[in-house]
């Protein structure tokens, strides 16, 4: 093993300056995934739960969907809510059972609901209620990449240790190149935020700057 006094960030600012595997690409046509912004984990000061990266985090969101819809690529937004019982969380939910528990987020709950700052057009937006950490895990989301053409994902969302890692090895490990706007994930803790951002860097996916999605989504052709 290879030790450094270097914290998680600095190592990702590395590779961020240098990179050290050459990128997959976007990919022929993608799908947007935003992973979990329900307010349990983006209501700051509501919910102990809940954390803020990058304070625009939820705005450049935002642009994104609209530029998908704009060119008439798939929009998901996933969350997580349980039955009353729980039991849909499975040992996830054994850990604690405390009122900010994960298992505790029942459907139809505050803490289940979307945060109010997003644009989700509940019209031709998929909604997909997650149980466990990958948005793949046991969700129709990759027979809706089949019948939409998808062959990539941009990946957007909380937490970056968490859901957002999880969905991205589970894209790789389906075939699909994936993306992730850095500005557009977030995290409760510095450190697992930039090791796993390096992570998917330098194994995973690409890792790069909003602007530049924006960019080739706003000059996107068609597949």
């Amino acid at each position: 093993m290879e030790l450094s006094g270097k914290s998680a960030r600095q190592l990702y600012e590395e590779i961020k300056l240098k990179p050290t595997r050459p990128r997959f690409g976007f990919g022929r046509k993608p799908a947007l995934v935003n992973i979990d912004l329900q307010k349990s984990y983006t209501n700051v000061g509501e919910f102990v739960t809940a954390y803020e990266t990058d304070p625009k985090q939820l705005d450049y969101v935002n642009e994104l969907a609209d530029l998908f819809r704009v060119n008439h690529l798939p929009v998901v937004w996933t969350f997580v809510g349980y039955m009353e019982s729980g039991e849909d969380c499975g040992v996830w939910g054994t850990r604690s059972n405390t009122p900010d528990s994960l298992q505790n987020i029942k459907l139809g709950s505050r803490r289940s609901e979307f945060d109010d700052r997003l644009r989700i057009d509940s019209v031709r937006d998929i909604i997909i209620n997650k149980r466990m950490a990958s948005a793949f895990f046991e969700t129709n989301l990759r027979s809706l990449m089949t019948w939409h053409g998808c062959d990539s994902v941009i990946v957007t969302g909380g937490s970056t240790s968490g859901c957002v890692r999880a969905t991205v090895v589970d894209a790789l490990s389906c075939g699909y190149r994936v993306t992730v706007p850095e500005e557009c994930v977030a995290d409760k803790h510095e450190s697992p935020h930039f090791a796993n951002l390096y992570d998917i860097a330098i194994k995973y996916g690409d890792v790069v700057p909003v602007a530049e999605v924006i960019a080739h989504l706003k000059q996107y052709k068609g597949a």
